[in-house]
């Protein structure tokens, strides 16, 4: 009898793509359990109740895939289920025309770069524009827009946001010392991002941008729950490098959004190539093409790709975003370009 590859079966659990979640069951942490005895394949799964209505749809498919694998004779699928978290959706952004959110899934793609180069080209196409780098744990705009001084508060607990370049920002980053760790829990970070949405005077606004933090957890889901209002006329951006396993963070990203009902607004692909500054030569570090082509594949706009480049770096180290301090360089026209779509698309 020919043994089973569990190889062959996690490759099939980690390329098929639920229905309506934009992803694999491996990238879901779906796959509980797989059991082999003789040529039978019996796996466990465990998904949320929202994808309930899809139970038969997995089984039919899964059953036919795995079924042509060398060895497998029978196929037996147990499903739990866990329930989905009550979702209570509330604007503390009443005086924000959009809000976009920009996520990724992961850390290192260069998000929070992204989000305030775009903020940056919003403000320069004559939209009033806001930040919010949500990102409790990593805050990283104070050094990205060079601000060392905190924000100014007022009689009734309000917070004014900090205003450089044209944009009005906020972050934890201007509150704490930028070596003293922030060591909170669910319910302390849970306050500080409504704080940051419903105490911050943001004032009128056509777009605010939220950087989101790394992950698709309970922090990303409360932040869009709180500013769901704004958010639907809005949308939310994903960033990815080019590399597969990059895109696989992406798309728990995506199916996050997916899940708490938030248009996509499009994709980028972040570190697209490198510009080398002495030749002027193109190299494609981390493969190229890769995120329009999924994108494409599901159904999501591709807003455009942004290549690896030494001002884009100093830049955020020296706390003046590119297209600030270089607004005629081919990247910071990507920048712009990208904003404009985002204009058109929200007809502001």
């Amino acid at each position: 009898m020919t043994a089973i590859s569990r190889a062959a079966i996690f490759d099939v659990l980690n390329t098929w793509e639920v229905p309506g979640a934009g992803t694999s069951l491996v990238a879901l942490k779906a796959v509980k359990g797989i059991d082999l005895d003789g040529g039978k394949v019996m796996l466990m799964l465990q998904l949320l109740d929202a994808y309930k209505d899809r139970e038969e749809v997995i089984r039919h498919t899964l059953h036919e895939k795995l079924s042509t694998l060398a060895g497998v004779e029978e196929v037996d699928l147990e499903f739990t289920w866990e329930r989905s978290p009550e979702v209570d959706f509330k604007n503390l952004l009443p005086t924000v025309k959009a809000a976009i959110v920009v996520g990724s899934g992961k850390g290192g793609v260069g998000k929070s770069t992204v989000a305030a180069n775009l903020a940056c080209a919003a403000a320069k196409l004559g939209l009033r524009v806001g930040l919010l780098d949500s990102d409790i744990y990593g805050p990283s705009m104070a050094m990205m827009f060079g601000i060392k001084d905190g924000p100014e508060g007022t009689p009734d607990g309000k917070i004014r946001p900090i205003e450089k370049f044209g944009l009005k920002l906020m972050s934890m980053g201007f509150l704490i010392d930028e070596d003293r760790p922030v060591v909170w829990r669910g319910p302390m970070l849970n306050k500080a991002l409504q704080q940051f949405l419903g105490d911050v005077l943001w004032g009128e606004l056509d777009i605010l941008f939220i950087d989101l933090p790394p992950g698709t957890g309970d922090v990303q889901i409360t932040l869009v729950q709180n500013a769901k209002g704004a958010i639907d006329k809005g949308g939310a951006i994903v960033v990815s490098t080019p590399q597969d396993v990059a895109f696989l963070d992406a798309k728990k990203a995506i199916g996050l959004f997916q899940t708490v009902e938030t248009p996509i607004l499009g994709v980028i692909e972040n570190m697209s190539s490198f510009l080398c500054p002495h030749c002027q030569g193109e190299t494609h570090i981390f493969g190229h093409g890769g995120v329009k082509a999924a994108a494409l594949r599901m159904g999501l706009p591709f807003l455009g790709e942004i290549p690896i480049d030494l001002e884009i770096r100093l830049g955020s180290d020296q706390g003046t975003p590119l297209v600030v301090s270089h607004p005629d360089s081919p990247q910071s026209r990507i920048f712009l370009d990208m904003a404009a779509t985002l204009k058109a698309r929200l007809g502001l």
